[in-house]
């Protein structure tokens, strides 16, 4: 019960019912869709977030609420629903044959592409790569090798910056706080890639080589692993049970396996670069932590 509860609002909504008492008292339910009110929708791994706020404001729009509180409502997310940026109709890195891959950087939310390039030091740039299936039996991609430049162009003097290498491993999930979230599907990855000092201010390009495979066919050089500093161990992103074919990270990756000699033949490797991209310094006021060289 509160006074004035004509007064309540969620997000952009007012009450849909209200019981009132003489004395002014009164509830107020909400009774939306989560398509109303200006609810913000999240993806977090497996978790539809969609998050809100109450504000009790007993005097005119113009003067700050009396009181916020935070509303968050957190569903499993079905299997079928996947972000729009998900069926992409723009930004082609690079296509051979029938198979076309996208390369694209997400904004905070993970619920679409960026609407700016820059980057502030130590934040996170998500990178969502994805092979558009087809007609293809089901397809793996793999980022096996990445690398940030300065230059829109790899060449042999150019200043790089590991991020992926030894076919696969996440180097910068050791350095730092970086990994690889949760697949949708086989055909897409998210690599969660923490920002750093390379080419501080000025354009830089995320230069990855995209490998196409077969989904049944892991390997120690066809896999993708990142490090948890947790178990202070590497884990295999799209099966943990097999987190032994990333013990190579920390030495030198070599095929073992002869299952994968016919997709050997007919996979594809696809070079994709993202950028440019602006890393610039955070406002020291707000505080700088976990920002690595």
């Amino acid at each position: 019960m509160v006074p004035h509860a004509a007064r309540l609002f969620l997000g952009s909504c007012m009450p849909s019912q209200l019981n009132v008492l003489p004395t002014g008292e009164g509830e107020a339910n909400f009774n939306y869709k989560l398509a109303d009110c200006k609810f913000k929708k999240l993806m977090k791994g497996k978790r539809l977030i969609y998050k809100n706020d109450l504000t009790y404001r007993p005097q005119a729009r113009k003067n700050p609420a009396s009181f916020i509180y935070p509303i968050e409502c957190v569903y499993k997310r079905p299997e079928s629903w996947n972000p729009q940026f998900l069926n992409p109709g723009s930004g082609v890195s690079e296509g051979r044959g029938e198979l076309v891959v996208h390369m694209e950087l997400l904004n905070e939310q993970l619920t679409g592409v960026a609407k700016t390039n820059v980057i502030p030091l130590g934040s996170f740039m998500p990178i969502w790569a994805a092979v558009e299936q087809k007609s293809h039996q089901p397809l793996l991609l793999l980022m096996e090798e990445c690398v940030a430049a300065t230059t829109p162009e790899l060449h042999p003097d150019s200043q790089v910056y590991p991020i992926i290498a030894n076919k696969g491993c996440l180097l910068e999930s050791v350095k730092g706080n970086s990994m690889f979230l949760p697949r949708y599907h086989s055909s897409a990855l998210i690599l969660y890639l923490q920002s750093f000092k390379l080419g501080l201010g000025e354009e830089v390009y995320i230069h990855c080589k995209l490998v196409v495979w077969d989904p049944a066919d892991l390997g120690e050089t066809k896999k993708t692993c990142h490090y948890v500093k947790d178990s202070g161990s590497w884990e295999l992103l799209d099966d943990p049970l097999q987190s032994s074919l990333c013990s190579c990270c920390d030495s030198t990756c070599k095929s073992r396996s002869k299952r994968g000699v016919k997709w050997e033949s007919n996979s594809q490797s696809l070079s994709s670069v993202l950028g440019p991209l602006v890393i610039v310094e955070q406002n020291p006021s707000s505080g700088d932590s976990g920002v690595k060289d």
